[in-house]
């Protein structure tokens, strides 16, 4: 989420008063801690997966916000959204991953008890408007009161749902971005991997984890991110884990032939690539600003395997884009890059050609959700 717009004087003395005079109203996190678990209100008993495969899917559904210009990151001045909107477009949600039916679906920008969303808990409503029995959540982006555009109390996270029962739930703290003002960083978010292991039939160490990194750091956050990520991984393999993986990584495929969307994401009024902008790019649209970008992916790729191939990728890219900001509206233009992966380290673990990246969903969320059969050793 980009809090583009800058906190007044008046906010920011009152940031300072409620820091000082009370205890804290952002939350801070250990390195490790447990997730929070959730089961439906109805549990429908799971059969084993049939042939020994199960479909994942992964899918950033932007807190139900669906294509509405959202303050902080569609140039427009939305900032909460009434009740009627939310259920419609949790329902969709809801409706789309029941046609698709994944097994296990890893999701991101979730809210719950966010006054932006009516303070519904949007987790326990998936779940009992699905058929998913079991959920785990991860907050990224939790304070009791935010005092920027009337935003108020937030809770926003990753969360994995299931068929299965999920133990060993962890939250992996990642670092916070350096290149911000001390007071918009206790106020701004504070990511995390979301790790689980599901216990499906016949596997008895298997996990999902699952991302969302940073989008508009200038620094070296990204690459922190990712290394993180790497090294949970690498911890899971280490143990002896399978595991399946996936979320928003903000980062494009290795190769990709575009790394510039300033143009796609400006609003009415900006202007970049002139020689008297500043900046000269738009934050988070300007790929190459970031270390490594666009190959910080490229140790995924190499270590583990992607649902989709970077070979099949770089064949036609615009038919594997996942990402299509509500700018891009306006000129009809929609996709225009790949923020969203799966992986797995199981050898030959993904069923060929069954893969699909669902950008029919462009209505209900600015990202596209991805889906592929795991077969599982």
């Amino acid at each position: 989420m980009n809090i583009k717009k800058q906190l007044s004087f008046q906010v920011f003395i009152l940031g300072f008063i409620l820091i000082l005079g009370c205890d804290p109203i952002v939350e801070t996190y250990n390195e490790s801690e447990s997730a929070i678990y959730y089961s439906a209100t109805e549990i429908i008993e799971a059969e084993n997966p049939p042939e020994n495969k199960i479909k994942v899917m992964t899918w950033n559904i932007r807190f139900a916000c669906g294509r509405i210009p959202f303050f902080g990151d569609a140039c427009g001045d939305r900032v909460i959204l009434t009740e009627e909107e939310v259920l419609a477009n949790l329902d969709s949600v809801a409706s789309r991953i029941s046609q698709e039916t994944p097994d296990i679906i890893l999701l991101q920008e979730v809210d719950r008890s966010s006054k932006r969303t009516g303070y519904l808990d949007q987790i326990q409503y998936l779940l009992d408007h699905t058929y998913f029995n079991y959920g785990a959540y991860a907050t990224i982006w939790k304070a009791q009161f935010i005092p920027s555009d009337g935003l108020g109390r937030m809770d926003m996270g990753n969360v994995i749902l299931s068929k299965w029962p999920l133990e060993n739930a962890e939250r992996i703290k990642l670092p916070l971005r350096e290149d911000q003002p001390g007071i918009v960083q206790y106020f701004y978010l504070r990511r995390s991997i979301l790790k689980v292991q599901v216990k499906i039939p016949g596997q008895d160490n298997f996990y999902a984890v699952n991302i969302h990194a940073t989008a508009f750091a200038t620094d070296d956050t990204k690459q922190k991110h990712v290394d993180t990520y790497l090294e949970t991984l690498q911890a899971l393999a280490d143990e002896g884990a399978v595991f399946v993986t996936g979320g928003d990584l903000n980062s494009l495929p290795p190769g990709a032939d575009s790394t510039d969307f300033c143009m796609e994401d400006f609003c009415d009024g900006d202007s970049y690539h002139t020689i008297n902008a500043d900046p000269l790019h738009k934050d988070g649209s300007y790929f190459e600003n970031f270390e490594n970008e666009p190959s910080i992916l490229q140790p995924l790729y190499d270590l583990y395997h992607p649902a989709i191939s970077l070979t099949r990728y770089l064949d036609s890219e615009s038919g594997f884009f996942t990402h299509a900001p509500s700018t891009s509206d306006r000129n009809n233009t929609y996709y225009d890059r790949k923020l969203d992966y799966l992986f797995t380290n199981i050898d030959n673990g993904w069923v060929v050609e069954s893969e699909k990246t669902h950008q029919d969903f462009k209505f209900i969320s600015d990202h596209m959700a991805v889906s592929a059969v795991l077969e599982l050793p």
